[in-house]
């Protein structure tokens, strides 16, 4: 026989069995995804890490991308990611978990010696990290490539704008790479695109090597100074580069990275993010 109290009882069961289903969706959208779907939190840079953190998780993704030059904040005493004690770092896995979020790289800037590298690294190691985002001098390679081995955390190899960048062409990042086998890329498309680069061409340049990618959009080609646009309103062809992406199993983290409207910005990345997996499902 059916009671109120029975009644009641179920209908609690339902109330936390709906809350448990809806908190992983975002997990479950993204396992099932060819690839995973990020945010870098460059684009919530005028915010401490909670209020970045909170900006991440209203645009759906699983994963973020730190920085290391990150105010984080007064839970942080006004820190940078490149000052933090075991104390603080606890606190930003806490963070983290409680969001469902995962960092598996940052960029780094700033690293002038092989102590300010192993920081990194220690880090890195601490968060579960795959690998660290940069763009190394060249005296530091062979001590960078040996580091990454000891930790067996990555080197991501990003590119900015011709002029504005050793790594602007891929053939500087495979020079790079010759002897370090613990380089890789991250492959931020925008900046190719600056650079008068065709970044479905890049790709195959560095096929097999590619750890992470750098989503944006910008409104001109061939002009290291264009300006960043909500991605799918600019000038980067997208579904060539799914294509590409597909065809090499890229199976890393694409990171929406907005850099305009940098006050008030996450409408123009959540756009983002949602019309790139929407031409991810057409080309599908």
């Amino acid at each position: 026989m059916i009671t109120l109290k029975n009644s009641l009882w179920y209908l609690c069961l339902l109330a936390v069995s709906f809350i448990g289903c809806a908190e992983s969706f975002k997990k479950t959208q993204d396992q099932n995804a060819e690839w995973n779907m990020g945010v870098a939190l460059y684009s919530f840079n005028r915010f401490s890490f909670a209020d970045a953190l909170d900006k991440a998780d209203s645009a759906g993704v699983s994963y973020v991308e730190g920085f290391s030059f990150h105010n984080m904040g007064k839970e942080f005493n006004d820190k940078t990611m490149a000052a933090m004690t075991d104390e603080d770092i606890s606190k930003l896995k806490e963070m983290l978990s409680a969001k469902k979020l995962e960092m598996q790289s940052m960029y780094v800037s700033g690293a002038k010696n092989e102590a300010d590298w192993k920081y990194y690294f220690e880090l890195a190691r601490e968060m579960n990290m795959q690998h660290l985002v940069c763009e190394p001098e060249k005296e530091s390679w062979d001590m960078l490539d040996s580091l990454a081995g000891v930790y067996k955390i990555k080197i991501a190899i990003h590119e900015h704008a011709k002029g504005k960048s050793l790594y602007w062409h891929p053939d500087s990042v495979i020079a790079a790479m010759k002897d370090h086998p613990n380089f890789g890329v991250c492959a931020d498309l925008g900046h190719w695109e600056r650079s008068g680069l065709n970044p479905v061409e890049c790709l195959k340049k560095l096929e097999g090597n590619i750890l992470g990618v750098h989503l944006k959009d910008i409104h001109q080609s061939n002009n290291p100074d264009a300006n960043d646009v909500i991605i799918g309103k600019g000038v980067i062809n997208f579904p060539p580069i799914i294509d590409e992406l597909k065809r090499q199993q890229f199976k890393g983290v694409i990171h929406v990275e907005c850099e305009h409207k940098m006050e008030n910005n996450l409408a123009e990345v959540i756009a983002g993010k949602k019309y790139f997996e929407g031409l991810y499902t057409k080309v599908n």
